[in-house]
């Protein structure tokens, strides 16, 4: 199909878009919105930012080209800086497709819609609330609960019983929300493909390296260090630092004598403290105004802390030890 036919079939899906539509960026994961559609170009508009940004008709024909040089799959990594909107709205082309997965933006026979549009803006739900049935919830309701009971921020004032409540919930809050964390790295790893932070509405998260080293065989090492004029003795008994110092006068490389270890992760590169805090004002006032029956809502709170009175309470043969320090 020749890029004409192509550009024809491109305008037309994208206006066709519904007005409020925000779509993403596919490296940085930037919201925008296209704001007109002429018939050499598209206008777009960053979210939060009012400048108008034109993307060119001949800039989607060499993204096209691209393309069709790649054998039908192209490298997002290898996009120009500024062009990454312009292969997400190429991507509303029913033929055009991009792979969050692999990073990739590749023509197929087969129609597909983009991954990176959201047909309409995000609307507050006013459903019912339903609760998630995983552990770290109902942890952090109790944890809350117990917070709004009592003053931490004078712990001294506050007798055992409460301290040892309190302990326990902050315990278990953190193990479960790391398993949960976990979890959720996991699913990331397999979609971040790129070092750009990627924003969601309370931070951004960029994949990253982590590199372990492992020293090598020492006999090996040694004889390595020997081979190249390094007295054995000067890196024996002696920390790495000075292992390092010793390479730097030497044509060996680190993975010499180093086993190198790598593996990624998924590390916060920002909190959006303010975002955060108005969300947490929202579902205060949400509480606050609401008027429904609360009748069962109050038996059910009074049933859980209960529960939590069973499972904190002391039985009368328990007895608290104290670690010796003594020899």
């Amino acid at each position: 199909m020749s890029f004409r036919v192509t550009w024809d079939n491109l305008l037309d899906n994208v206006e066709e878009l519904s007005a409020d539509a925000t779509l993403l960026t596919p490296v940085s994961q930037k919201p925008f919105h296209i704001t007109d559609v002429q018939q050499h170009r598209v206008l777009i508009e960053y979210q939060g930012d009012s400048e108008t940004v034109p993307l060119q008709r001949e800039q989607f024909e060499t993204l096209f080209e691209r393309v069709d040089d790649a054998t039908g799959s192209f490298d997002l990594d290898r996009l120009p800086p500024g062009a990454e909107p312009h292969a997400t709205v190429m991507s509303l082309h029913p033929r055009f497709t991009i792979d969050d997965r692999d990073g990739t933006l590749s023509e197929s026979e087969t129609p597909t819609a983009s991954p990176l549009v959201e047909a309409h803006t995000v609307e507050q739900d006013d459903g019912p609330r339903e609760e998630p049935d995983i552990s770290v919830y109902a942890d952090a309701l109790l944890l809350i609960d117990a917070l709004e009971q009592h003053d931490v921020t004078s712990l001294t004032e506050l007798d055992v019983p409460t301290l040892v409540n309190l302990y326990t919930l902050l315990s278990d809050v953190q193990r479960n929300a790391n398993d949960l964390r976990q979890d959720v790295r996991g699913v990331l790893l397999d979609r971040l493909h790129h070092d750009q932070p990627v924003s969601g509405q309370y931070g951004s998260v960029q994949r990253a390296v982590r590199r372990n080293r492992t020293l090598k065989d020492d006999e090996e090492v040694l004889e390595l260090l020997e081979a190249e004029g390094i007295d054995p003795e000067r890196v024996l008994s002696v920390d790495t630092s000075k292992l390092d110092d010793a390479l730097e006068v030497t044509s060996l490389s680190e993975s010499d004598v180093y086993e190198i270890d790598e593996s990624e992760y998924v590390r916060k590169a920002d909190v959006d403290d303010e975002m955060k805090e108005s969300r947490l004002q929202g579902l205060k006032d949400q509480l606050a105004g609401a008027d429904e029956d609360t009748t069962e809502l109050q038996a059910e709170i009074e049933e859980l802390e209960e529960r939590i009175t069973e499972l904190t309470s002391f039985d009368s043969g328990t007895s608290f030890h104290t670690r010796s320090t003594g020899g």
